[in-house]
């Protein structure tokens, strides 16, 4: 009989405990399932993180990258992990800008693109576009497949000097200069973005025409979600 109400106070106690776990708060540092830190998957990658830092179209650190680090989903980090480990006998390695993006770092894209007047990075980063056409012409959208999780932003580098192969353009320029296929760039150029393209092909993504630097996972897992967690 003592023994009977001792396995149902073990019984109890459990349910409790279990009970308790299941209402603790999630702690800031975690992450939903499914997603991974970069900087600790690949963490011999280098990185870049623009929207953080503040060097970006924008001027500033955007809403929701609260720390420097890239977000992706498992699959596609798992993948990427192949291209740093295929560029490395040619002592060449990744350089990361961006991965996952919170709809809330798009909506201040949008509400940045919307102020006309604000145009203190155009020389750097849009020099030959006009500001008014943003939206129209797609360089700004109110979705972006960054916030599903599995597309990234990034280039390549030397790993003796750091330094990043020539691809004719900064990281988020808009404009023609930046379209991969541009057959009017130098040759060294050309041959720097085939590389990149074809190595990241070779491992299941896909490029965005427009970007060089722009690629999405062929099969990613979320192809309906936008997600707005923020980056910590």
């Amino acid at each position: 009989m003592f023994q009977r109400i001792f396995h149902v106070q073990r019984l109890l106690l459990s349910i409790l405990i279990l009970t308790c776990l299941l209402t603790i708060p999630a702690s800031a540092d975690s992450l939903p399932d499914g997603f991974v830190r970069l900087n600790q998957f690949i963490p011999d990658a280098t990185y870049d993180v623009r929207y953080y830092n503040g060097h970006n179209f924008v001027g500033v650190q955007i809403d929701g990258y609260t720390a420097p680090v890239v977000i992706l989903t498992i699959q596609a980090a798992t993948a990427l992990k192949q291209v740093q480990t295929d560029l490395k006998p040619f002592n060449l390695g990744l350089k990361i800008f961006d991965g996952y993006r919170p709809q809330q770092a798009v909506d201040h894209f949008a509400r940045w693109a919307k102020d006309i007047n604000d145009t203190r990075t155009k020389p750097e980063f849009y020099p030959d576009v006009d500001k008014r056409h943003l939206f129209r012409d797609g360089y700004i959208a109110a979705k972006s497949g960054h916030s599903r999780g599995s597309t990234v932003d990034l280039t390549i580098i030397d790993l003796t000097t750091k330094t990043e192969l020539d691809m004719g353009t900064t990281f988020d320029f808009f404009g023609p200069k930046s379209w991969p296929d541009n057959k009017s760039m130098p040759p060294k150029v050309r041959a720097n973005r085939a590389l990149l393209q074809s190595i990241m092909r070779n491992n299941g993504f896909t490029h965005l025409k427009e970007e060089w630097w722009h690629f999405t996972l062929k099969n990613e897992p979320y192809t309906n979600n936008y997600f707005n967690f923020p980056i910590n």
